[in-house]
């Protein structure tokens, strides 16, 4: 029997500080879960992560939602407006503002007070 250095690279036995730290196997050797030990903090993780989808999701309902009021306050007429928009196109062109005489008359006729006070709701004079 070979008792000593003599054992060779093949004889079990604590490898070099360098070369646990280069592969590991020291970690894995004196702890079999080390493997596992990721899982270790898993709830917090998932927690963490739930928030952060969940804050995203709130942060894009947000924005989706100003999008839309953004949309609902800008004037678009051909989803605005009615239907028949062309035909009262058509109708207000073909109004036309009097030559003035029109005006003379109903001044003439009128029986109202040109020199009274603005009239305002809810003041008595």
């Amino acid at each position: 029997m070979m008792n000593g250095p003599e054992l060779g690279p093949s004889a079990p036995g604590p490898a070099a500080p360098d070369e646990q730290a280069a592969t590991g196997r020291d970690d894995k050797e004196n702890n079999p879960f080390a493997e596992y030990m990721w899982m270790e903090n898993e709830e917090d993780f998932n927690r963490q992560v739930e928030e952060e989808l969940q804050e995203q999701e709130f942060l894009d309902r947000c924005f989706q939602e100003m999008l839309e009021e953004e949309d609902q306050d800008w004037f678009i007429p051909s989803r605005d407006l009615p239907q028949g928009v062309g035909q009262l196109q058509q109708q207000l062109n073909g109004l036309s503002v009097g030559d003035g005489h029109a005006s003379e008359d109903i001044l003439s006729k009128s029986n109202l007070n040109p020199d009274a006070k603005e009239f305002v709701p809810g003041v008595k004079y």
